[in-house]
């Protein structure tokens, strides 16, 4: 049985209250699970080098929210204040990004459906796109009242 990810947007109540509530637990949290995907070996050292210096914004649309971090000596560092000019931003509904994670759909096609927005440095937004697409996700077994 394989499961799909709808495309769905958030009541617009969700995002009024979720852009009062502080963000930064948002950036820390994005921070800290890169560092743990470079750590195991997820993120290509290769194209982590590039990333050196550069700051990212993560807006969620419908929920509200937004992570801040950058690549700075090797490690992905939350930033508590939104950098006026990050170097690189995406901005999506929660489906769009549980569908790009998920591998359901790839940035191209969510970029093109106006489904992803992507402003910045376009050879950064490259590099990225490439580390996504170089990211080898572990096979998680099938739980046994999955099968048929």
């Amino acid at each position: 049985m394989s499961f799909s990810i709808p495309r769905f947007k958030l009541p617009g109540v969700l995002s009024t209250i979720g852009a009062r509530l502080p963000q930064w637990p948002h950036s820390l949290a994005l921070a800290s699970a890169l560092n743990v995907a470079a750590r195991i070996g997820l993120l290509p050292d290769d194209s982590l080098t590039q990333l050196e210096g550069r700051s990212f914004l993560v807006e969620v649309i419908d929920a509200g929210g937004q992570a801040c971090f950058c690549y700075r000596d090797g490690v992905f560092r939350p930033l508590f204040t939104a950098p006026v000019n990050p170097d690189l931003s995406f901005r999506a509904n929660l489906s769009a990004f549980l569908q790009l994670l998920a591998r359901q759909e790839d940035p191209d096609t969510l970029f093109f459906n106006r489904e992803l927005s992507i402003v910045g440095d376009t050879e950064l937004g490259l590099v990225i796109k490439n580390m996504l697409d170089a990211i080898e996700w572990p096979q998680l077994p099938t739980l046994p009242i999955f099968r048929h």
